[in-house]
């Protein structure tokens, strides 16, 4: 059996904030943000109390609803996020227990901005070995609130958005389909990118002074992670064409993950690849880390930019190091 992507939703709050908006609460600009990073706006949770289950909820029901599914036809859930609703457990239960799937089983990763990526790849393989049929695949982030919006944090703020993805990974026997992912880590650069605090090492979950010196809040070496970005998706990328005796001229479209503009167009540049083969939606969404992904591939479809028997490369790297692509045919 192979497993082909049947459809895909995603869903983003309600809420606007603009770049606009956080120059009102930190020192930035409209041009600063836009020249850096590509961004004009992300969604936002707000005061809500929205969690990364609930927007998943919501992309899950748009994705059913679309494909006219019925809900107890799935068989397993592949539930992605770094930002999960508890400390313990994971959303996945959260979101099972929401959606009323009744008693099937939810596996929840947490790979950071490459978190679609390896859950597409999970999926994979449990559907090849005919464990499963259809699985739910979800990306699903609420990053706004916790960042930190005061100018120390400026770095990381203008960056990350709220949203969610949702993907419905068939069984079928046609020759179509995800043809091979490629997963990497380096566990190296772990406090390149990251959040240190909370932590189950520390008798004190988290104390006033990791409060005042922002342990609690995401942390980010921007230099560092765009040197490593460069390098890893061109590689990643080229090594899945290579798996499949593909060249970069027959790939039809790349969807990265939207984590800054500025890593697109260097990727871009170094493998040479036309305006019209690389898909970017980051001005409009930010950085929804594991939903990044699923987002612009749902965005692609809906613009007609992808046709039958195309070849699709989506691919990732974020926080661990975590890195990964998947090949598709479409």
């Amino acid at each position: 059996m192979n497993s082909y992507i049947k459809d895909i939703a995603y869903y983003v709050p309600e809420q606007i904030l603009t770049n606009d908006d956080l120059s009102k609460l930190m020192d930035t600009s409209d041009e600063w943000i836009k020249t850096r990073t590509g961004i004009s706006q992300r969604y936002t949770v707000g005061n809500t109390n929205l969690g990364p289950s609930d927007l998943a909820v919501n992309a899950s029901n748009k994705l059913l609803n679309k494909l006219k599914f019925d809900k107890s036809d799935i068989d397993f859930v592949v539930f992605a996020t770094s930002t999960p609703d508890y400390y313990v457990p994971g959303s996945g239960s959260i979101f099972q227990e929401k959606m009323g799937l009744d008693n099937i089983g939810v596996l929840d990763i947490r790979q950071g901005c490459a978190g679609f990526i390896y859950a597409l790849s999970v999926a994979d393989k449990f559907i090849k070995s005919e464990v499963y049929k259809n699985i739910l695949v979800i990306g699903a982030e609420v990053q706004t609130t916790q960042l930190d919006f005061d100018d120390e944090g400026r770095g990381t703020a203008v960056l990350f958005g709220d949203g969610a993805a949702a993907c419905l990974l068939s069984a079928t026997s046609k020759e179509k389909g995800i043809l091979s992912t490629h997963l990497h880590s380096d566990g190296r650069f772990i406090k390149e990118l990251g959040t240190e605090y909370p932590s189950s090492k520390y008798k004190d979950i988290i104390t006033t002074e990791d409060v005042k010196n922002r342990k609690h809040h995401i942390q980010m070496n921007g230099r560092e992670v765009f040197k490593h970005a460069v390098r890893r998706f061109p590689e990643v990328i080229i090594e899945g064409l290579e798996f499949n005796n593909l060249k970069l001229d027959d790939v039809n479209l790349v969807i990265p993950h939207q984590a800054n503009y500025r890593i697109t167009q260097a990727v871009q540049k170094k493998l040479g690849i036309s305006d019209d083969k690389v898909f970017s939606n980051i001005h409009k969404y930010g950085n929804t880390t594991a939903a990044s992904v699923g987002i612009a591939l749902t965005e692609a479809l809906e613009q007609n930019k992808i046709n039958k028997n195309d070849y699709v490369v989506l691919v990732a790297f974020g926080a661990g190091f975590y890195w990964g692509s998947v090949i598709i045919k479409w």
